[in-house]
């Protein structure tokens, strides 16, 4: 167990003074033993009386020497019995005596902390990890292990400095020193008292690298306007933000107290702070779930179906889209709150994607539901599939966030192959097209389409046509097999766009040429990994 030793004690008699709990007393003292924060309040206020009450029964005052501060350490313990009637006389407070003053301090209800507003009271205590529990358990999630985050006011950095500097000027006039480095701060004391008592509850370890967060939100709405004064103290470090309702932010008001001078800050807050009438408010329990990735690979055997909702000016063009086809029961199975939709490129509406797919991804985020064996992710891919004819999706599997950058990767530097139905203006023979056949690694230069000039830059974009096969079948159509660099305007390489992409089918033939038909036949990215089945 961790101790305190007399040098504390001007520290601990101060704080007690000014009506600060005793696990606050025990952060200015430094004190880094988790197990005493763990101590009941009583108890602690108990154990800090004792050390009080046994310092003054020694003769004379403490004396405290700079250069070698007395080393006896006197340990808080638990003790039944408590010490002799005696009363604190000189600056100390008056404290209620360990033998006549149990009943009142019984009795008597706590005052609220003047740092910590209560947070290592009343919050720490087993009625309110209970109602946590109870929010954890009722929100139905998946999980193994947790991280416990808590939001604090961000005045309580004020009170924390307001209390800190009173403790430092007592320091000096005793010539000792403190540094506020030492401060055990107020989180990390909280989850020390918090996290075993939560991990019992909910029968898991709390472990720091979890996905599934518990975090609770506290607001003093009592005090909440004690850090406005840092806004004309130190104004640059309070700048509006987007999706904050408030300048006054935690880290704003860190800044802000590093900045200002110690002088200007006694002038405008006392020191110490003074006491508060009401605990803290816990506004907010939640659960989160960190997110899920599913990836695989669809067909889609559709003309008349978009990759993703296609939606404009707030009117939907067509019932769906090959994202909602999958997403409606990923999101039913995981429980997840939303999803985030990717692929290896896209295809248009009218284009089909055969041959073996193309990858996708999917990130759910905040599922209730994370744990799938091999054979449930079989029967999921199953219902995808028998819920349309428009699509079908293989090789659905969990994969991790950074798995999916290979998928990404592949959009630029791997290589794709279509097969497009071509018709021409005036009538072909075979040897007419033949030529294309013996063409490599064309060197296209494709201004953006007008077709998505709406939502893509304007840029130049060099482009190579890897090799291309064609299929003659009547004097005005053929089909032509192309392997390309990922990327490739197909479309456009065809009909020529009005000239900006060049060379183009057209300018090859000397004829007007367009695309009545294009198929993606394989996206030659090899991710996701092939599922045997």
């Amino acid at each position: 167990m961790s101790s305190l030793t007399e040098k504390d004690r001007p520290i601990v008699q101060l704080l007690l003074n000014t009506g600060t709990c005793p696990r606050c007393v025990l952060r200015f003292c430094c004190v880094g033993s988790q197990m005493l924060y763990r101590h009941p309040h009583k108890d602690l206020m108990k154990d800090l009386q004792e050390f009080l009450k046994n310092n003054q029964d020694k003769e004379g005052p403490v004396c405290v020497d700079v250069a070698d501060p007395p080393c006896k350490r006197i340990r808080l313990e638990h003790r039944e019995e408590g010490a002799d009637d005696q009363n604190h006389n000189g600056a100390i407070l008056q404290l209620p005596e360990a033998d006549s003053g149990n009943a009142a301090m019984e009795s008597s209800p706590v005052k609220v902390c003047n740092v910590c507003l209560g947070i290592l009271q009343e919050f720490c205590e087993a009625d309110f990890v209970k109602k946590v529990c109870q929010k954890v358990n009722s929100a139905d999630y998946q999980f193994t292990s947790f991280v416990f985050s808590v939001s604090l006011p961000p005045q309580l950095s004020v009170r924390e400095r307001a209390a800190w500097l009173g403790v430092k000027q007592e320091m000096r006039n005793l010539g000792l020193p403190l540094a506020k480095d030492d401060i055990v701060q107020l989180k990390e004391a909280y989850k020390w008292i918090i996290h075993p008592q939560l991990s019992e509850e909910l029968g898991v370890p709390a472990d720091g690298k979890s996905l599934f967060e518990v975090s609770v939100v506290f607001a003093h709405p009592e005090t909440d306007e004690e850090c406005h004064f840092l806004a004309t103290a130190c104004p640059d470090c309070f700048k509006p933000a987007k999706n904050k309702q408030s300048v006054f932010t935690r880290m704003a008001v860190i800044k802000a107290l590093e900045k200002i001078k110690e002088e200007d800050f006694l002038k405008h807050f006392p020191c110490p702070p003074s006491s508060p009438k009401q605990l803290c408010d816990a506004l907010e329990i939640q659960c989160n779930n960190g997110a899920v990735f599913v990836a695989g690979r669809y067909n889609k055997y559709s003309r008349n179906l978009p990759q993703t909702p296609w939606i404009i000016d707030g009117e939907r063009k067509l019932e769906s889209s090959v994202e909602e086809l999958i997403s409606e029961h990923l999101m039913a199975e995981f429980k997840a709150d939303s999803f985030n939709f990717s692929s290896s490129g896209r295809e248009d509406v009218d284009v089909r994607t055969l041959g073996n797919g193309r990858p996708f991804a999917m990130e759910l985020v905040n599922p209730r539901r994370i744990h799938f064996t091999a054979e449930e992710m079989k029967r999921l891919q199953q219902a995808i599939n028998d819920s349309s004819d428009k699509i079908q999706v293989r090789d659905l599997q969990l994969v991790t966030r950074e798995a999916i950058g290979r998928m990404k990767e592949g959009e630029e530097e791997k290589t794709k192959t279509y097969s497009a139905l071509i018709w021409t203006d005036r009538a072909i023979q075979r040897e007419d097209i033949a030529f294309l056949d013996d063409i490599k690694e064309l060197k296209l230069e494709q201004k953006t389409p007008l077709r998505v000039l709406h939502r893509r830059p304007l840029a130049v974009r060099c482009r190579l046509i890897h090799t291309m096969r064609s299929e003659y079948l009547d004097e005005h159509h053929f089909r032509l097999h192309l392997k390309t660099q990922a990327g490739t305007y197909i479309k456009e390489f065809v009909h020529g766009d009005f000239g900006r992409t060049k060379p183009n089918i057209g300018s090859l033939l000397n004829r007007t040429a367009d695309i009545l038909e294009l198929d993606v036949e394989s996206v030659d990215v090899d991710w996701p990994p092939t599922l045997t089945d």
